[in-house]
Order: structure tokens, then C-alpha cells, then sequence
């Protein structure tokens, strides 16, 4: 591996291992997310729940239906931009809003993936790299304490989604249709939920905090979309160096540098 693509995959190790999001909306509100927890409501979870499969499942085609496949630098600061206008609206109206705002959100931050896939050399049009962005949103979050005992975080929710990644992309090239409601997309969808529910519920918190307001909604929402933005880079350049090297050698040499 060249000195120049080692430093590259030291700098995805440093963005996938160390996400810290909950810190820095903690720090952004001024006050632990543990305190607003007590100030969601009763039934909130069900509500930030319904809301993160939904925008799971609606995002996915718009997020790379506006995007060319030459490669060209990523535009992040115009989806940090856009996701703060979205953010500001949820701020000022609080959870009840999230159900409108996060599918929104969800969107934007899925075309910036998208955006990021291409400028690392991926082909955003075919099945397989469409759910390799979706798959971002798994990342950077710990559904259960066995991920605190993995080897990697990053290839341990890798690993996690593995066989359902490969069944979904195998109905895309067959049907060339992404039917929500197939059980290889269903089950695919399902396994993100979970994980991407871990940040969601992070944000809803942030902005239930009286403190926060439509400013606050949209600094927790720029925190937001940068953190799944850091989490593509990472992601993406271990599979562009997984695509010269192989993807034993790219994680054995991940693995070290741990």
C-alpha cells in the first residue's frame, strides 16, 4: 500500500472508529442529551421510529436521481446549508415535526453520501454502490453492547449487514425496480432502522431541549448531516482502497492502525 493511501485509510479509521456525534450536539445545546431525554413525550420513541423508516424508504431513489456519474469533488457545505434550513423548521416546531422534516433531511443527507460515493470513483447508478450509501446511515451508532467488544465498530455493522446487502442487491439487478415492499429491501431497511434510530432519537432529544429553537434545530441538523457526511468519507475510501488492494488487506492494515 502507497504512503499516500495509507494516510487515507488512517484518516477513514479516524472518521469511522471516533464518531462522537451525541458529544457534540451535547456541547452545541449546552446541557447532557440525557436532560432532554425527560423532556420527550410519552409514545416519542414510537413516533422518532415510524419516522426513520420512512425516510429510509423514501429516500433511497430520490438521492441519486439528481447526480451524473462523472466523478467531481463533493459538494458538502451545500447539503450542510440546506439540511440547516430543515433542521431550523423541525427546531421551531418540535417533535411533531420530525415526521416531516427527517424524510426531508434524510433525503438531503443521503444525496450528499451519494455526492461523496462519486467523488471517491464510485458508480452511483448501480445497485450494489445506491445500497452502499443507505448503508452509511448504519454506521457511527451501537444498536447493542456486543459492538463494544468487536473487533472494529465499523467492520463489525459491515459484517452485521453483509447477507442482507447482498440479497437486496441482487433483487435491484434482477427487477431494475426498488419495490419497497420486497422482503430482500423490507429486511434491508429494517437492519438500518435500527441503527440509524440510535442518532435520530439523538437529535429528537437536542431539539425537545427548550434552549434549542429553530437556531438550535439548525446547528443539531448541520451536526448531523456532518457526522453521516464524516461517515461516508470513511466508508468510502476503504472501498476505494478495497478495490485496488482487496478488502482482507485493506482491513488487516485497518486493523493495525486501531
Amino acid at each position: 500500500m502507497t504512503h499516500d493511501d495509507l494516510e487515507d485509510l488512517r484518516y477513514a479509521q479516524s472518521l469511522l472508529e471516533n464518531p462522537g456525534l451525541a458529544i457534540r450536539i451535547s456541547n452545541a445545546i449546552g446541557a447532557p442529551l440525557e436532560k432532554g431525554l425527560a423532556m420527550l413525550p410519552h409514545g416519542a420513541q414510537e413516533i422518532i421510529n415510524k419516522a426513520t423508516q420512512k425516510a429510509l424508504e423514501t429516500a433511497l431513489d430520490f438521492a441519486v436521481s439528481t447526480l451524473d456519474e462523472q466523478p467531481q469533488q463533493a459538494t458538502n457545505w451545500l447539503h450542510k446549508t440546506i439540511a440547516g434550513v430543515t433542521g431550523a423548521a423541525g427546531g421551531a416546531f418540535g417533535l411533531p415535526a420530525l415526521a416531516i422534516e427527517l424524510p426531508i433531511s434524510t433525503s438531503i443527507i443521503l444525496r450528499s453520501i451519494a455526492d461523496i460515493a462519486r467523488s471517491e470513483g464510485e458508480n452511483i447508478k448501480l445497485p450494489e454502490t445506491r445500497l452502499a450509501c443507505l448503508e452509511v446511515f448504519a454506521l457511527g451508532s451501537s444498536s447493542s453492547n456486543q459492538d463494544d467488544a468487536a473487533e472494529s465498530a465499523y467492520f463489525a455493522v459491515r459484517a452485521a449487514l453483509a447477507k442482507t446487502l447482498s440479497n437486496a442487491t441482487q433483487y435491484l439487478a434482477s427487477s431494475g425496480v426498488a419495490q419497497k415492499t420486497a422482503p430482500p429491501l423490507v429486511q434491508l431497511i429494517a437492519q438500518i432502522t435500527a441503527r440509524f434510530g440510535i442518532p435520530v432519537t439523538q437529535k429528537a432529544i437536542a431539539q425537545a431541549v427548550p434552549v434549542a429553537g429553530a437556531a438550535g434545530g439548525a446547528l443539531v441538523n448541520t451536526l448531523f448531516i456532518d457526522h453521516f457526511q464524516n461517515m461516508s468519507r470513511g466508508h468510502f475510501i476503504v472501498r476505494r482502497l478495497e478495490r485496488t488492494y482487496g478488502s482482507d488487506l485493506v482491513k488487516s492494515v485497518y486493523m493495525k492502525l486501531i
